[in-house]
């Protein structure tokens, strides 16, 4: 006996289809807004152009140099009455042991053009998804800093009158490096640095980002022991060699916390200003063909589903329905 067949009775089944159809394409839609991977033709303009900005703003926001100096005493002096200058026996111990004072020196010149990048680069390289908050972090906290230049121009303890107890370190070793007696810079290319950039300490914040990269990502007990060791170690060093007070490397500390806050808002705005200015055509990745014509699974061929396309195909079943019915009557 021939089962009779309902007209419109795969309906339901259509409206399934073409619902999951169209919450695949929803999904496919929220993958296209997220951002993608992070590609190198498009961060490394974007790290050069900031670190050129940045270096480029330490030369202009040089300031006074008698307002330097009151600033850089005035910090000593708040140092000594809260017993914080650890400054001066750092210095003099590293003054009198070159075996100390020669690496350390090496160590404040060249540790934060190497050990940033690197850990950059490797965030970049096998944490992705976690690349462009950190990056971002960075960069901010670096541009606060630059901020805070401006604002406070300090004379750093080296560049203080010998009365006040402390020695230059890298002027006292500059034989051993490629440093000029007159900064950390290549020798010959002092005047071409700020020397007064000193609050915040950079050097220290950059080391505290670094290491907060590498215990939130590291996977091994060494990099464990690196992401404690290596700011501490910057802030002995950025001491020791009297290019830094205490305070600097708060500040700087201080610096990245900000840095840290501003990080969301930041990538909000950068997020914003992408989807402004390069917006992305979803619709172009629904699963519309042509002039509503769309494929389903299965099928090889698009097939006309426009507003009338409902009651085409329940005409076409319930033809089929009948012509079914009648060859069974015979």
């Amino acid at each position: 006996m021939a089962r009779k067949q309902v007209p419109g009775a795969d309906a339901p089944h259509l409206n399934q289809r073409q619902a999951g159809t169209s919450g695949t394409g929803a999904q496919r839609a929220a993958s296209a807004a997220a951002p993608g991977r992070p590609r190198w033709w498009t961060e490394l303009p974007l790290i050069v152009l900031v670190y050129a900005a940045y270096s480029a703003g330490r030369l202009v926001v040089k300031g006074d140099v008698s307002s330097a100096v009151d600033h850089g005493l005035a910090i000593l002096r708040i140092e000594k009455s809260l017993h914080l200058n650890a400054e001066h026996p750092l210095n003099r111990l590293f003054t009198e042991h070159a075996w100390l004072g020669v690496p350390s020196d090496f160590a404040y010149a060249s540790l934060h053009y190497l050990v940033t990048p690197a850990i950059l680069i490797w965030l970049f390289r096998r944490r992705p998804a976690h690349y462009r908050a950190a990056r971002t972090w960075l960069m901010t906290s670096t541009l606060l800093g630059l901020v805070g230049f401006m604002l406070l121009p300090t004379c750093p303890p080296r560049l203080l009158e010998s009365t006040y107890g402390f020695v230059d370190s890298m002027a006292q070793y500059s034989s051993y490096g490629w440093w000029g007696s007159e900064a950390s810079a290549p020798r010959g290319l002092g005047g071409m640095t700020n020397q007064y950039a000193a609050m915040p300490s950079l050097h220290v914040g950059w080391a505290l980002w670094c290491g907060v990269m590498l215990w939130r990502h590291g996977r091994t007990p060494l990099m464990r022991a690196l992401a404690i060791a290596y700011p501490l170690l910057t802030t002995i060093v950025v001491m020791g060699t009297a290019n830094h007070y205490f305070l600097d490397a708060v500040a700087g500390a201080a610096t990245m916390g900000l840095g840290l806050l501003l990080t969301r808002p930041a990538l909000r705005l950068a997020h914003r200003v992408r989807s402004r200015f390069a917006p992305v055509t979803l619709a172009a990745r629904s699963t519309v063909v042509s002039a509503g014509c769309e494929t389903s699974a299965g099928e090889r061929i698009p097939q006309q589903r426009g507003a009338g396309s409902g009651s085409a195909n329940a005409d076409s079943t319930a033809g089929a329905a009948e012509s079914g019915a009648a060859t069974a009557a015979r």
